[in-house]
């Protein structure tokens, strides 16, 4: 199943109000705020690399107060 990591950067102090929004987004399994250069961190996951694309480009990417995100995706994955 692929899985990917996006860091988000928000508008200044909307962090909360982007965590909210997360929650409705089909696919993002976690988020949680956090310090340094990103504001919140996602895991994200799809039945397929284009529903995971589509997710994080147009579900993900424009949700409002966003300003950038980094989307790393999972190669291989140990538990």
């Amino acid at each position: 199943m692929p899985t990917a990591f996006v860091l988000i950067n928000t508008e200044i102090g909307s962090e909360s109000d982007v965590l909210r929004e997360l929650k409705k987004v089909e696919g993002a399994e976690e988020s949680s705020a956090v310090y340094g250069v990103y504001d919140i961190v996602a895991r994200v996951k799809a039945d397929t690399m284009d529903k995971l694309k589509e997710i994080v480009t147009w579900r993900i990417r424009r949700l409002d107060k966003v300003r950038s995100t980094l989307t790393m995706i999972v190669v291989e994955d140990k538990k």
